[in-house]
C-alpha cells in the first residue's frame, strides 16, 4: 500500500469518527508542535533534571516555588527515541513523540508505573482485571493492540519481558510484555513515547509504538517521598509506598545514582457480588450444578458474599536501580545500569463451597494464587567520539524474570475421592490417596534475554549542502524460556482447586538467537524539510529472516505550521511462550485447557505451526502553533496486521475434553458441566486493521501575580476491524464472535484526558478529567440462563460457543484531584483523590454474570473496577 493511499484511508476514517463523543484529558505534555527552527543548543529543566543537547542529565538546583514559576515545557526536551540525531527536540520530531515527565507521573496519584501511564496518556490502557496468574503481572496496551506489540526500552536499550504469560481468554491473551512495575518509579527522569511503528529502528515488537524510559543520572542530591491511601468508599485496598533516590560522584568526573522503592497494597474487593450457589433460589431453567444452598441437605449458613474473586491482589514489592558512568579517556565514557525487583503477590480465586473438601474446609474455602517473582537486569557499555568521525556505543545487557507460582488455602479433591487410583490412567496418583496438601508449588517460569549492541553515528554535510545523520549498527540477542512443572499433587487426579499445576508434559526449556543489522539516513534536504530512511535485517534461528523499512518526513511550512508522515513495515516473531506454553485452569463449574500449538492434542483441534506477524504502519499529521505557546498536533494512523497471533480454535464439550485428556490432564473431581469445558491454542487467527486519530494540545497562561495555569488535552480515537479470519486445519473458523470482540471492541472507542495544573505562591492544584469511550464484549451465557433456550446455530444457549450476549460498557467520566503545598525549598505535601466520585464500570446482567460473582466485564480496558482512591504524599529534596 502506498503512503498516499494509507493516509487517505486514515483521513477518511478520522472524519467518520464521532469527535463529539470524546474531548478531554492528559497530564501528559504534548510533545511535537511546529517550529523545527528552534536552537538545538537550548536546554530545559525536566522534573528537577536538566536535559542538555547531548542527552545527558545533570541535577537542577532545588528552588523555592515562586508565584510566577512556569511549569516545565517537555516539548523542548532533547529526545533520543525515534531518531538517531543527537540534537532533535520533541517538537521537531518527524513522528509523534510525547515526553512524560516524572512530575506528571507523580501527579497521577498512582503508585504503579503502568497505572500512572494509563492515567496520563490517552493511547495507553490496561485490562480491567487479569484472570488467574494474569492478575499478578501488569501489562499495558497501546492503540488497542496486544501488550506483545509494544516495545519497551530503558535508556534506549531493549528491556526483557516477564515470564508470567497471560494464559486466559481475553484481549491480552498470550502477552508476556514488560512488567513496568518492576522498575523503581523514582528511578525515572522522564518517558518518551513514540506513537508509530518502529520495527526498522528497534526490531520486533515495535508495532503499536515504543515506550522509552529515561533514568536519572545525577551525581548528587537526595530525594525522598512517601505516599499512602485507600479506597475510602470500601474501606479497603490500603496502599503505601516509600521511595528514595540520590547520587554521588565517582572520582571527580563520574556519577552513581541509586534508587530504591518499597510498595505494598492490600486486597480491594468489589462489594455487592452475590454467589448464585449460596442464594438458595434461582430462576427457572438455571443450571444448579455445583450449587450449595437449596441443593445440599442441611447446608451451613454461608454468607452470599463469600466469593471475592472480583478483587485486586495483595502485593509487596521491593525495587532497586543503580545507574553509573565515568569517563575513562578523553573520548571514551564507561557506563552501566543494574535493576532488581522482587514481588510477592496473592490473588483471591473463586470461593469453593463446603462440600468440595469438607474434611479440610467444612465452611468452604477461597484458594489464593501466589507469586514469588525476581526480576533483574545488568548492563555494561562504553561510548566514544571521533572513531573515524563516528560516535560509537557498544553494550551488553542480561536480564531475566523468574516467577514461582503457588496455590495456597487450596485442596486437591481428586486425592480425597473414591476415584483416586481407580485404574483410569488419568486418575492415578503417585503421591497416595486420602490426603491432600493445602499449599502447593504449581509451576515456575523464566524468561531471559542477553542483548549485545554496537552502534555508530556520524553527522555528514553532503556536498556542504545537505546535512545528514548516518547511523548503522548491529545487534545479537539470545532469548531463553523455561517452564518447570509443579508438584505432582498440584496437577494429578484433576489438580488443586483455584489453579491446576503444570504437568511434566507441558514443561521444557527453549532458546533462540536473533541477529540484526540496521542502517538509517536522516537527511535535512532543505532548511525546512527533513527526510529519514531506515532499514533493518533480522535473522531468527527458529522462524527465519525478515527485512523491514521505514520512511519518515516532515516539512515546516512556516515556523508555526508543519506537516509530517511515516510509512513503515514491521515483523513480530511468535514468542517462545506463544509457541510452547500450555496449562489447565478450572472454576467451580467448568474448566479450560490451553494446548501447545505444536502438540498432538492441539492437532486434534486443527492447530498449525505459528507463523510471524507482519505489519504495515502509516501515519500523517499536522503540527501547529497558532500563537506563541499554544501547541497543537493531530495525527491519523493505520496499522495493518497480517497473521495476527491470538486465541484460536476454541472448542467446547466432548471434543475439548478429549483434547485435554490427550495432553495427559484429568478433569477435576468437581461439579463440572461438560458443555462448560473448553480447549484452545495459539494460532495465526487472521488479519486486522487498526485506524485512529490522536490529538494533543497544551497552553500555559502566565497570570503574573495570580500564578500560572497549564492546560493540556489529549484525545485518542481508535477502531480495530477484522479484515480476514483464518481457518484451522479442519476447515473450521479459528475465531468466533467472542474472540473477534476481544480483538476489535474490548478497547475503548475513544479516550480523552483534560488536565489543568495551576500554581500560585507555594500552592499547586491539579485536576484531571478522563473520559473512557464505549467498549463492547460478546459474553458467554452463564448459569442463570434458561436451559431450554437454544442457539440459532444449534445447541443450548447456555455456555454456547457460537451464540453470545452483547454487553456494552457505556462511556465513563473519571475526575482526579490533587492539592499540594510547598512548605519550604525541601518539603512538599500533597493530598489527592483519584476517581473522586467512585465511578465504576457498568454491571453485568445475571445471565451473563458467571456464578453471580463476576459483576464486571474483566476483559474491558475501560474504567478500573477499584473505584475511588484517596491518598496523601510527602516529598523531600536535599
Amino acid at each position: 500500500m502506498t503512503l498516499r493511499r494509507s493516509l487517505i484511508t486514515a483521513t477518511i476514517l478520522a472524519i467518520q469518527f464521532d469527535i463529539a463523543s470524546a474531548i478531554a484529558q492528559t497530564a501528559t505534555t504534548s510533545a511535537t508542535p511546529a517550529s523545527g527552527q528552534r536552537s538545538a543548543a537550548k536546554s530545559r529543566k525536566i522534573s528537577g533534571t536538566t536535559v542538555n543537547p547531548a542527552g545527558t542529565h545533570t541535577a537542577a538546583t532545588p528552588a523555592v516555588a515562586a508565584s510566577y514559576q512556569a511549569p516545565p515545557d517537555a516539548g523542548e526536551a532533547v529526545i533520543v527515541t525515534g531518531t538517531h540525531d543527537s540534537n532533535r527536540h520533541a517538537r521537531q520530531s518527524s513522528s509523534p513523540i510525547s515526553v512524560i515527565t516524572a512530575a506528571t507521573l507523580t501527579r497521577s496519584g498512582q503508585l504503579n508505573l503502568a497505572d500512572a501511564l494509563t492515567r496520563t496518556y490517552a493511547s495507553i490502557n490496561i485490562q480491567a482485571k487479569g484472570s488467574d496468574t494474569a492478575a499478578l503481572t501488569s501489562s499495558i496496551r497501546m492503540r488497542g493492540l496486544n501488550p506483545n506489540q509494544v516495545l519497551v526500552l530503558v535508556d534506549g536499550k531493549r528491556r526483557h519481558v516477564t515470564g508470567n504469560i497471560i494464559q486466559n481468554s481475553g484481549p491480552s491473551f498470550g502477552a508476556t510484555g514488560v512488567d513496568l512495575n518492576m522498575l523503581p518509579a523514582n528511578m525515572i527522569d522522564h518517558i518518551e513515547v513514540l506513537e508509530d511503528g518502529a520495527a526498522a529502528m528497534y526490531g520486533s515488537d515495535a508495532i503499536a509504538g515504543v515506550v522509552n524510559i529515561i533514568t536519572k543520572k545525577t551525581s548528587h542530591g537526595l530525594n525522598v517521598s512517601a505516599q499512602t491511601g485507600a479506597n475510602a468508599y470500601n474501606g479497603d485496598g490500603w496502599q503505601y509506598q516509600v521511595n528514595a533516590d540520590g547520587g554521588f560522584k565517582l572520582g571527580n568526573d563520574g556519577y552513581m545514582h541509586l534508587s530504591g522503592q518499597v510498595y505494598h497494597t492490600d486486597h480491594f474487593v468489589t462489594k455487592g457480588a452475590k454467589d448464585h450457589r449460596l442464594l438458595g433460589y434461582w430462576p427457572a431453567g438455571a443450571n444448579t450444578s455445583g450449587y450449595y444452598t437449596g441443593i445440599v441437605a442441611n447446608p451451613l449458613p454461608v454468607p452470599v458474599t463469600s466469593n471475592k474473586i472480583m478483587s485486586t491482589p495483595e502485593e509487596t514489592r521491593e525495587n532497586l536501580g543503580i545507574d553509573f558512568g565515568k569517563p575513562i579517556g578523553e573520548k571514551v565514557d564507561f557506563y552501566g545500569q543494574i535493576t532488581y525487583g522482587h514481588r510477592h503477590a496473592e490473588a483471591i480465586q473463586n470461593y469453593r463451597v463446603p462440600n468440595i473438601a469438607p474434611t479440610i474446609y467444612p465452611s468452604g474455602f477461597s484458594p489464593l494464587e501466589t507469586i514469588e517473582e525476581n526480576d533483574y537486569a545488568a548492563m555494561l557499555g562504553m561510548k566514544g567520539r571521533d572513531f573515524f568521525g563516528f560516535d560509537w556505543d557498544i553494550s551488553t545487557q542480561y536480564g531475566a524474570d523468574e516467577d514461582n507460582i503457588g496455590n495456597k488455602n487450596t485442596a486437591n479433591p481428586g486425592l480425597l475421592s473414591s476415584r483416586c487410583n481407580n485404574g483410569n490412567v488419568a486418575n492415578i496418583s503417585t503421591v497416595g490417596c486420602g490426603i491432600t496438601p493445602t499449599t502447593v508449588h504449581t509451576q515456575s517460569y523464566r524468561n531471559a534475554q542477553w542483548t549485545n549492541n554496537l552502534d555508530f553515528r556520524r553527522h555528514i554535510d553532503i556536498f556542504h549542502t545537505v546535512p545528514m545523520t548516518l547511523a548503522l549498527g548491529g545487534e545479537h540477542r539470545l532469548e531463553t524460556y523455561e517452564i518447570v512443572a509443579g508438584e505432582p499433587s498440584s496437577y494429578q487426579v484433576g489438580g488443586t482447586q483455584g489453579y491446576v499445576g503444570i504437568a511434566p508434559q507441558s514443561a521444557g526449556n527453549w532458546s533462540r538467537d536473533i541477529w540484526a543489522a540496521y542502517i538509517d539516513g536522516d537527511f535535512h534536504m532543505l532548511k525546512n524539510w527533513d527526510l529519514d530512511f531506515a532499514g533493518r535485517f533480522e535473522h531468527y534461528t527458529d522462524v527465519g529472516n525478515t527485512q523491514n523499512g521505514k520512511i519518515s518526513t516532515r516539512y515546516d511550512i512556516t515556523k508555526r505550521v508543519a506537516v509530517r508522515g511515516t510509512i513503515s513495515t514491521g515483523f513480530r516473531a511468535p514468542t517462545m511462550a506463544e509457541q510452547h506454553f500450555s496449562t489447565m485452569s478450572v472454576n467451580p463449574t467448568g474448566a479450560a485447557g490451553l494446548l501447545p500449538v505444536s502438540s498432538a492434542a492441539a492437532a486434534l483441534l486443527g492447530a498449525r505451526p505459528l507463523r510471524p506477524e507482519y505489519s504495515v504502519n502509516a501515519s500523517g499529521g499536522l503540527v501547529v502553533e497558532p500563537v506563541d505557546g499554544f501547541h497543537v498536533e493531530a495525527d491519523v494512523y493505520q496499522i495493518n496486521l497480517r497473521n495476527r497471533i491470538g486465541q484460536g480454535g476454541v472448542t467446547k464439550g466432548l471434543t475439548a475434553i478429549n483434547a485435554i485428556q490427550a495432553m495427559g490432564y484429568a478433569l477435576p473431581v468437581n461439579d463440572i458441566d461438560p458443555q462448560n469445558v473448553s480447549a484452545y491454542y495459539f494460532a495465526n487467527i487472521g488479519s486486522t486493521r487498526t485506524q485512529g486519530l490522536d490529538i494533543k494540545a497544551d497552553y500555559t497562561f502566565h497570570l503574573h501575580q495570580y500564578g500560572n495555569l497549564m492546560l493540556t488535552m489529549a484525545l485518542d480515537l481508535n477502531r480495530t476491524r477484522l479484515h480476514h479470519a483464518a481457518t484451522s486445519g479442519t476447515g473450521a473458523s479459528l475465531l468466533n464472535a467472542q474472540t473477534i470482540g476481544y480483538l476489535t471492541t474490548a478497547y475503548p472507542r475513544s479516550k480523552i484526558i483534560l488536565n489543568a495544573y495551576y500554581t500560585i505562591a507555594n500552592w499547586d492544584f491539579n485536576i484531571r478529567q478522563t473520559r473512557y469511550g464505549e467498549t463492547t464484549d460478546m459474553m458467554t451465557y452463564q448459569d442463570w440462563t434458561n436451559g431450554s433456550l437454544t442457539c440459532a446455530s444449534g445447541g443450548a444457549l447456555r455456555y454456547s460457543n457460537s451464540c453470545f450476549g452483547q454487553f456494552k460498557n457505556t462511556p465513563r467520566w473519571l475526575t482526579d484531584l490533587e492539592i499540594g503545598y510547598r512548605v519550604d525549598r525541601r518539603w512538599h505535601l500533597a493530598v489527592g483523590a483519584n476517581n473522586v466520585f467512585n465511578v465504576r464500570p457498568r454491571r453485568l446482567p445475571d445471565i451473563l454474570n458467571s456464578g453471580g460473582y463476576t459483576v464486571y466485564d474483566a476483559s474491558s480496558s475501560q474504567a478500573p473496577i477499584s473505584g475511588g482512591y484517596y491518598y496523601g504524599r510527602v516529598n523531600a529534596t536535599f
